[in-house]
């Protein structure tokens, strides 16, 4: 999804002139925790709302302080799953964007690129959910794609929910008529099905397996 109408320009970035002072008028102003600073064009890196709130000194400038920037940023065409990979990761709700000379262009505000992200098919569509697991040397997206696929179904999204560097845990959305047979080819791919479904047979068939074993057991 394009993301570049989203980029903001409503304040200005902050430059190595600019006062502590200001800089902390600005923080109590907005909701933002991070901000970016720029030379003419060029990024410095963003400073923090937490980095600069023990700063006595209001005269001083973010020049005296640019040991404090912290240098994260965005390109103009990253995709939006990579721009919230790193809002999370900084944990920042303002992200800079750069173009492809690395010059400041404006930036991304979290709450405007979640909407974004609300907007796509993977949230609008209608469509069963899985919550998958696999070792990581052994999972393949495309290998999942191509499953859900060939058993007739539609892949709606697929992104990576947890990496430990052991296990990954995938969240896949799809439509389909034959839910149970996509789990089933899943499982003898080796995915584990980590969420409950009511189309699930197996689930269903050891259920009433055990159903019947504490009957016996109860006689």
């Amino acid at each position: 999804m394009e993301t570049t109408p989203y980029i903001l320009k409503e304040f200005k970035a902050f430059t190595p002139n600019t006062s502590i002072g200001d800089v902390k008028s600005f923080f109590e102003e907005t909701t933002f925790s991070h901000f970016p600073v720029i030379e003419m064009n060029a990024f410095l890196g963003m400073i923090s709302e937490a980095d600069i709130e023990g700063l006595d000194n209001l005269n001083a400038t973010l020049n005296d302080y640019q040991y404090l920037l912290n240098h994260f940023s965005v390109e103009v065409h990253n995709n939006i799953l990579s721009i919230l990979e790193l809002f999370a990761i900084n944990n920042t709700n303002v992200i800079a964007v750069l173009n492809k000379n690395s010059e400041y262009v404006g930036y991304y505000d979290l709450i405007d690129v979640l909407h974004t992200f609300n907007n796509t098919t993977f949230f609008k569509s209608e469509g069963e959910i899985l919550l998958i697991e696999k070792a990581v040397k052994d999972y393949s997206i495309s290998e999942v794609c191509q499953i859900v696929e060939s058993n007739k179904g539609a892949v709606l999204g697929v992104y990576i929910t947890e990496n430990d560097g052991v296990t990954a845990k995938m969240t896949v959305k799809f439509s389909s008529n034959d839910v149970n047979e996509i789990i089933q080819s899943l499982r003898r791919y080796n995915y584990t099905i980590l969420t409950n479904h009511e189309e699930d047979f197996l689930l269903e068939d050891l259920k009433n397996r055990s159903d019947y074993l504490q009957k016996y057991l109860d006689i």
